[in-house]
């Protein structure tokens, strides 16, 4: 069995543009929490929003360095855009995987759609890093449809394999180093056994319900799970209703993380070249 090594409380929510309300669960410019290629994660939970007709909520043009952005999902729509001539509307169910790479320009604002209508908005998003050799490989966008994310059954539950392998599926997501994104129910009351190479660091992530993991620890929505780099499965249990859970797994990319704002590279000497390259148009226009 993998055992649990910390479990840690979501900080409080603050604002990301007008648009989202996010809680950071981890972050590379923070306490170190093993999440390893991971960077950061913010989760902006469930949140009802008015109808909008005036200037959409969202967050400007803003650059990127070094590492891929990672959206998902669950309720509310998000348009996209970025200076890699990528961009689309995010819907319930979709992820965006945009690597930002040599450097890329994006935003991001409710859709048009969802702002007129108003509703429930639901969304996480992760920074993954890039290694060294593919820091500045040119920027891309994939656009990861709900119907194109394969679902795996389960005795009390299933996987949507965003990312990675699980049990021989492979997921949407095209990757730069070894890692697992799985989207995870488990029906209320029912128990299910997950595993990853010994090598990976495990972090779970609990997006909904009251969970016994191990048979031990409990947790609930908003909590990080930490877990030892060692063998073994986990065993997670859903106590009266169903659960939803976030699953980030991989091979820890062991060389230095120097982050400053929208730029992660390995050196201060990049950092400054990535502000200079920025400052000078070369991350190129929306």
């Amino acid at each position: 069995m993998r055992n649990v090594f910390k479990i840690y409380k979501a900080k409080s929510s603050h604002w990301v543009g007008d648009g989202f309300k996010v809680q950071p669960l981890f972050s590379h410019m923070d306490e170190d929490k093993g999440t390893n290629p991971f960077l950061m994660l913010d989760y902006a939970a469930p949140q009802f929003y008015e109808p909008n007709y005036g200037k959409p909520r969202g967050v400007g043009q803003h650059p990127h360095k070094g590492f891929e952005t990672v959206t998902i999902a669950y309720s509310g729509e998000v348009a996209h855009r970025d200076s890699s001539g990528g961009g689309g509307v995010i819907k319930p169910g979709d992820v965006q995987w945009m690597t930002a790479g040599a450097g890329i320009i994006h935003e991001e604002f409710h859709s048009e759609n969802f702002s007129k209508s108003g509703g429930e908005f639901e969304m996480a998003q992760l920074w993954v890093n890039l290694p060294k050799a593919h820091k500045l490989t040119p920027p891309k966008y994939q656009h990861l449809a709900k119907e194109n994310i394969p679902v795996v059954e389960f005795e009390g539950g299933f996987v949507r394999v965003i990312a990675g392998d699980f049990n021989g599926t492979k997921g949407a997501a095209s990757t730069f180093s070894v890692l697992n994104v799985w989207d995870i129910v488990i029906n209320a009351d029912k128990t299910a056994n997950f595993s990853v190479p010994s090598s990976q660091s495990l972090s779970l992530v609990v997006l909904r319900g009251d969970l016994e993991i191990n048979g031990k620890d409990r947790v609930t929505q908003g909590d990080l799970v930490g877990f030892e780099l060692n063998g073994g499965e986990i065993s997670i249990k859903a106590h009266g209703k169903d659960a939803k859970i976030l699953l980030l797994s991989g091979e820890p990319i062991n060389e230095p993380v120097v982050g400053y704002g929208p730029f992660v590279m390995n050196s201060a000497n990049e950092i400054r070249e990535a502000i200079n390259e920025f400052n000078s148009g070369k991350f190129g226009k929306i």
